[in-house]
């Protein structure tokens, strides 16, 4: 596994667990903005945590997918 790689996963797992967060407890996060308490700033941070969880889950299983592929090329010193 590359620097890239490990570099890529760190950014997954961290934006997985964001966009987690802010998917099942978007209260967190809202005090965290200071968001005023409205049934709309919900939906809109339960939509925004998924978008996030999303990226972040696709980031996770490309880097699984790449480094479990046989034969897969991998560039040294670029």
């Amino acid at each position: 596994m590359t620097d890239a790689h490990v570099i890529m996963l760190v950014i997954g797992i961290v934006t997985l667990g964001l966009g987690l967060t802010t998917l099942l407890r978007p209260s967190i996060t809202r005090s965290l903005l200071g968001m005023p308490d409205h049934e709309a700033t919900t939906y809109i941070l339960r939509i925004g945590g998924m978008m996030v969880a999303v990226f972040g889950l696709v980031l996770v299983l490309f880097v699984a997918a790449f480094t479990a592929t046989p034969g897969a090329v991998h560039v040294s010193g670029v």
